[in-house]
């Protein structure tokens, strides 16, 4: 599953402004395995209101993982905000660089009716996988 922001990869996005910023790169993003999804209820994780777990803990979630399969093994973490109008991805977070600064990545903001209709359809895609 991966995002698209105003029909850009944000897999392209984060490598893009990664690249620019001068980051080492040790290995690349990918969208998340739906077929390997196992944080609760899509929905709820894609509006930030993940299970508890790991990355509840963290207060923010991974957008993307590996191109390995492996979420955790080079994911990217973002708060998600949500409110009446909008959904609000900011505070872009590479746990295995925490050095690393994407103060000036984002924040990448949504109409919150057209983000939940494309939640809804991958949640549609893990759940006919299930």
């Amino acid at each position: 599953m991966l995002a698209f922001v105003d029909d850009v990869s944000f897999v392209d996005l984060v490598s893009g402004y990664e690249k620019a910023a001068g980051f080492d790169v040790p290995g690349q993003y990918a969208g998340l395995v739906v077929d390997f999804f196992r944080f609760g209820d899509l929905n709820d994780y894609l509006l930030g209101r993940p299970e508890g777990g790991y990355w509840g803990d963290l207060g923010a979630i991974a957008l993307l993982g590996c191109d390995c399969g492996e979420v955790g093994c080079w994911p990217l973490h973002a708060q998600v905000v949500a409110d009446e109008n909008r959904v609000t991805w900011r505070g872009f977070v590479q746990p295995h660089r925490p050095k690393r600064d994407y103060w000036d990545f984002g924040p990448f903001v949504f109409e919150r009716g057209q983000y939940e209709r494309a939640v809804r359809e991958a949640a549609a895609i893990v759940a006919d996988r299930g």
